[in-house]
């Protein structure tokens, strides 16, 4: 099973941008399509995106399409999200995840995830 561990967040004001990491373990990382989720104070977690294996599909909340590009190097064992033109509303804990089966909008279609990294974004 895959062993996930996100990194890069921080404290960013308004507009600027973040790159967030997910270092991924195991042998199967390659073949998994991944995920980033978040998840506000009280709220539930929420899916921000999404890319396939090979890294040449990818899927986005509306939220943040056009301002955050989520890829993998998988030679390298890496899932990335770049998070640009970041507002308040971004606050969240990220946690990267990999793909089971079902839908890729929902938390339980996932199989392993990560500790979460927390991104806050000051207005």
């Amino acid at each position: 099973q895959v062993q996930l561990a996100e990194s890069g967040g921080g404290l960013v004001q308004a507009g600027g941008s973040l790159r967030l990491s997910c270092a991924a373990s195991g042998n199967t990382f390659t073949m998994s399509n991944m995920a980033w989720f978040r998840q506000a104070p009280g709220k539930e977690r929420n899916f921000v995106g999404y890319v396939m294996w090979s890294g040449g599909t990818t899927y986005y909340d509306d939220s943040v399409k056009g301002r955050f590009t989520v890829s993998r190097d998988n030679a390298k064992n890496m899932v990335y999200l770049l998070m640009s033109n970041l507002r308040p509303e971004d606050t969240a804990v990220y946690y990267c995840a990999t793909y089971r089966s079902g839908s890729i909008w929902s938390t339980s279609s996932y199989r392993s995830w990560g500790q979460g990294t927390q991104v806050t974004v000051s207005s």
